[in-house]
Order: structure tokens, then sequence, then C-alpha cells
């Protein structure tokens, strides 16, 4: 497994509702970015389209993401694949993605694109305001392999209010985890950022984090794209590219790039330790007694009461 890797995060402006705009604009930041060197490149959550409602109430069918939303497959991430397969680097991007089963389903989605051409997609697992008013929950995560290991991704609201799944991604072996974004200036300047931080020095991995920057319809984001990870100083974490959320650095479409160490990312509590007979620090086998314990509740389960 290889340690070292060249990695890529933006800072994009979509054109609202301008798909195929936003999509050329993005593969040639893939090809700029491939061409430093760049082994990984992610884009924001809804990189594709833009991610604001309208302002004014419209019908499911007439929303702009139900307008524009594509199947995985489908022409926007076969266009990306294809030259990822080209230059053989691996891209993230988020995007309204439809249900192959179910033409009146969408979703908040990340797409995956290797040297392979499309890996899948990440369905958004939890939905802040607004996005259920036309995207449905995802039911799973999303690991992707490649030279480096396995590499979790995550969306948003994912990262910043559910630790659970970065910690279920650490203890699957990923050094990475990836979260793409649309923090906007709205949700204050303290949510992300110590989440984020907190989330690299407890579970000992790196973040990629990528957000949309500036105005899309009526939301301003911070932009803030980053890559934080471990240091070499024990639950510690440095900012190893792009700027924290709120920087007034961070607060232009630009491209991060940063050549990481994953080695540094031992991710301690996941591995065994001698001095309690080989176990790890981690106890799963607790964590689920708990879980059983809040799925007694019809809120948590999901059963009518």
């Amino acid at each position: 497994m290889k340690n070292v890797i060249k990695i890529s995060t933006v800072n994009f402006h979509p054109t609202w509702g301008e798909k195929e705009d936003n999509l050329d604009r993005m593969l040639g930041i893939i090809e700029a970015s491939a061409a430093e060197g760049a082994n990984l490149i992610v884009f924001p959550e809804m990189a594709l389209t833009g991610y604001d409602e309208e302002v004014t109430e419209v019908p499911f069918k007439e929303k702009m993401q139900y307008k524009q939303a594509e199947t995985v497959p489908g022409a926007s991430s076969k266009a990306v694949g294809e030259l990822t397969k080209k230059l053989g680097v691996y891209v993230v991007f988020g995007m309204p993605e439809l249900d192959k089963d179910d033409p009146d389903t969408i979703y908040n989605s990340a797409c995956i694109c290797g040297p392979e051409g499309i890996i899948g997609s990440y369905q958004k697992l939890h939905l802040p305001y607004p996005e259920f008013h036309w995207a449905t929950r995802g039911k799973k995560p999303f690991i992707f392999d490649t030279p480096w290991g396995p590499v979790g991704v995550a969306i948003c609201y994912d990262s910043y209010s559910f630790p659970e799944l970065t910690r279920y991604y650490a203890a699957k072996g990923c050094r990475i985890n990836i979260n793409i974004t649309a923090y906007a200036k709205c949700h204050g300047d303290t949510l992300a950022r110590a989440t984020l931080e907190a989330y690299s020095a407890i579970n000992d991995l790196y973040i990629v984090s990528s957000n949309l920057v500036g105005v899309d319809v009526t939301n301003d984001f911070w932009g803030g794209s980053s890559i934080l990870g471990p240091s070499i100083e024990d639950f510690g974490f440095s900012y190893y590219a792009g700027y924290p959320f709120a920087d007034p650095r961070g607060m232009q479409p630009a491209v991060y790039t940063e050549t990481i160490d994953l080695g540094i990312a031992t991710r301690k509590i996941f591995e065994p330790n001698e001095g309690i007979g080989g176990r790890c620090d981690y106890r799963p086998e607790i964590y689920k007694l708990l879980c059983e314990d809040l799925l007694k509740d019809p809120k948590f389960s999901g059963e009518t009461a």
C-alpha cells in the first residue's frame, strides 16, 4: 500500500442551474490538477449544478435539482469517468442523482470516478433543512479502494453532526475521509471547523474537505476547502493545504494541492493494544449494545408507535 499521495481540493463557485458550464470547468480543473501531479481531486457538494433551491416555493418536479438530476452512470459522470480513466486519477464531485429505478427519487450524491472510470456514488445519509424538499436520504456508507488504501466519503451534515460515519471509516482502515460540503455563512463559523479538526485528531486520519464558495442563489458559502490531518505530535492536527472555514484567505475560487504522507495516520485507537491482550481500544461490541438500546425507541428504529 502506498503512503505518499498528492491531493487537490477545490473551492468551486458553480453557476447555478448551468450544468454543462460547470462540468466544462470541472473537467478543466481536473486536467490542470492532474498535470501538477494530483492523484485525487475533490469538488464540493452539488458542484455540478449549484446547491440552493429557488427563492419561491416550486413543485418538486419543477425544482432545478429534479430537472438536472442524472443517474450514475449518466452523461456527466461518464464525461468525468472517461477523463479520470485517461489521466489515471481519482475524482469525487457532488451532484443531484436520479434513482435508476424510481424517476421520482433523487439523492444529494457524491460521484466517485477513478483510473477504471466510474466507481460509483454515495447518497447523503443525513438531510438538513431544506434538502428534504427535494432529496431522499441514502442508506449506506461508501468506501472505495485505491493504491493508498480505502477512502471514505461523506457529505456536509454527515460529517459535522454525525461522528459515527467518520469513525466507521477510520475503523475500516481509511486514512483519508472525504467531506464534500455546501457550508454557508448562515451556518456560522464554528461547527464545521471544530468538528473536522476534532475528528481528524481523535481518529488520526486525513480529512479532505471541499466547499462551495461565493453566492449561489441566496446562500453565501464560506469556501475554506482544506486538507487537514494528523501531526507528528500525539493527538494533534495540522492544515496541510487550504484554509479553515471563515478564514478570509479561503473565500475565493481556488485549487489547493499538497503532497501528503499518509504514514503519519496511524489510527492508534483502531490498532491492537498489547497492554490489553492485543485488543483494540475501540470497542464496537459495547457500542452495538448502546445502539440496540436506542433502537427500542420507534423514533430511531423507524417503526411506527
